[in-house]
């Protein structure tokens, strides 16, 4: 090799290296630096003063225990491991860490391509005699390695990483927020299903309180006591509440089909994993809610929102950067030979580099407009993160509203369905030794059944509001910590596909992204930079 060559060459190598510093060093961030815009919280909930309610905080990681029920946790265990919508957001939050990871890349090289050729060429003998060519025929052989490289300047591409980071943490909590539903319609389907069992019980019970007394009213209308109207009111009392039947039935049937949607499993008795009928979870007597702002931290839906505003603030400095020129180092180096032998050789270096730019100082109407856009975008993602603040706190104090309710009722109701129970003994024994008419037995047993189903509707409530509340508060979420985003199967399917590196690893994936799913900037900093150095 020549020292000319040799020059070219070092001046080469020592062109990536003067870029990177360059593009590390001295650069400004065009755009507006993310801050979380004030959020409108209440100081205390409404119901603060209720004794149900305390304010300290609570850990709502695993509520649906303080039911002690466990065949409810074993339900939520079921579908967290089997839930496909779930696991479809699993699958997204992978796909959110490739596109940053392509987000990354844009800071190095953009262009790198190597290149090789053959060609074989035969010249006419009259023009090879023309320009003296020693031969008409000859071969040529090629291999080079081209490279461009915008520097980042104006923050373009690291603005788009922040955009990209911002987008993780919003595919994380997309996850956790998916989560936390699917928590709660568990539990909500779960508690249906066993009010139904119980209210089915109820009317089968009154089914043999009224056959008791149609039987003695058939007694006494075959021994001429009591007319004809008395055996049919009774009749049709009876069937009457046994036509309730049938349609729990069909209700319990649903629900149980539902819950198998949940469970990720084709619809089937669920008899084995529910066992037989049991009483309505129960309510603990006092229920933990902090204060408003907490839910800036617990809920994933605003954790989402504010993450999603985020990364539309960093694209307003992708697009600003578009107002300034763009400057790049390209450079090509190849060697190429007649001969392959010589191929290798130092004569056979070619190289060519420099810097460049681009300016579009032409499409600044466009640009600036595109601006516009993002800050337009911008200002209603923040619109909408105020909106889901809000909209968090009122389905928080309106589940408050409805269980401490529900939960009076309950008192009432107890009362009132032991009060009907004595009646209709009352108007039965009375009946029987003539002091009153059938009238009379029909509406004491009318209203007894009316009164057992709503106190058995109501129990239901109560649990069923608390479960809503719990969702309101954001609970639940915190299941996947230290698990995988994609269960095992789905992680080797996918692998058997794709060359995953250690993103699918369980290491990967445990305690930093539940870190970085509270929102603070220490945690981000972790998925910030996971994954800056590329991974092939």
């Amino acid at each position: 090799m020549n020292v000319s060559n040799r020059n070219l060459l070092s001046l080469c190598r020592l062109v990536p290296a003067v870029g990177l510093a360059l593009s590390l060093a001295g650069c400004v961030m065009v755009g507006p630096d993310y801050t979380r815009p004030p959020e409108p919280t209440g100081e205390h909930w409404m119901d603060s003063g209720d004794a149900a309610m305390s304010h300290e905080h609570a850990d709502y990681s695993a509520w649906w225990r303080l039911f002690s029920d466990e065949t409810l946790n074993s339900l939520v265990e079921t579908a967290y491991r089997q839930n496909p919508s779930l696991q479809a957001a699993g699958a997204r939050v992978l796909e959110a860490e490739a596109r940053r990871g392509i987000a990354i890349g844009t800071l190095y090289p953009q262009l790198q391509e190597a290149a090789g050729a053959y060609s074989y060429s035969t010249v006419s003998t009259n023009r090879a005699n023309q320009r003296s060519l020693a031969d008409s025929s000859f071969p040529d052989w090629s291999v080079g390695l081209d490279a461009a490289w915008e520097l980042d300047f104006w923050g373009r591409f690291r603005r788009g990483i922040e955009s990209a980071d911002a987008e993780l943490l919003a595919s994380v909590a997309s996850y956790d927020d998916a989560l936390v539903s699917l928590v709660a319609e568990v539990a909500l389907n779960y508690i249906s299903l066993r009010t139904l069992e119980e209210r089915l019980t109820v009317a089968q019970s009154n089914v043999e309180i009224q056959q008791s007394s149609y039987d003695i009213v058939s007694e006494k209308y075959r021994g001429g006591a009591v007319t004809k109207l008395d055996a049919e009111q009774a009749a049709s009392l009876l069937e009457d509440t046994r036509a309730l039947i049938p349609g729990l039935e069909a209700n319990i049937r649903q629900t149980q089909n539902t819950l198998c949607l949940l469970l990720g499993i084709p619809p089937q008795d669920l008899h084995d994993i529910l066992g037989g009928p049991r009483p309505i979870p129960s309510a603990p007597p006092q229920v933990a809610v902090g204060i408003p702002a907490d839910l800036l931290r617990r809920r994933p839906d605003i954790r989402r929102v504010e993450r999603t505003l985020a990364a539309q603030s960093a694209l307003i400095g992708v697009a600003k950067s578009d107002l300034f020129p763009r400057l790049s180092l390209v450079g090509t180096i190849s060697v190429a030979a007649k001969d392959f032998d010589n191929l290798f050789k130092g004569d056979s270096v070619e190289a060519f580099g420099g810097p460049s730019f681009r300016w579009a100082i032409l499409n600044y109407g466009r640009i600036a407009n595109n601006v516009r856009v993002q800050d337009a975008e911008y200002q209603a993602l923040v619109s909408d993160y105020e909106n889901t603040v809000l909209n968090a706190q009122t389905e928080v104090e309106s589940s408050i509203a409805a269980f401490l309710g529900a939960r009076q009722q309950v008192d009432f109701l107890v009362r009132s369905v032991e009060a009907a129970r004595n009646a209709v003994m009352l108007a039965d024994l009375q009946y029987r030794e003539g002091a009153v008419d059938y009238t009379r037995v029909i509406n004491t047993q009318q209203f007894l059944l009316t009164e057992q189903d709503k106190l058995v509707s109501t129990k239901g409530a109560v649990a069923l509001d608390l479960t809503t509340l719990y969702r309101a508060l954001g609970g639940g979420w915190e299941l996947r910590a230290g698990k995988d985003f994609v269960p095992p199967e789905t992680a080797k399917q996918m692998r058997e596909r794709v060359d995953w590196g250690d993103r699918l690893s369980s290491e990967e994936q445990q305690d930093k992204p539940a870190a970085a799913a509270s929102g603070t900037e220490s945690d981000r900093g972790w998925w910030r930079w996971r994954w800056w150095w590329p991974q092939w």
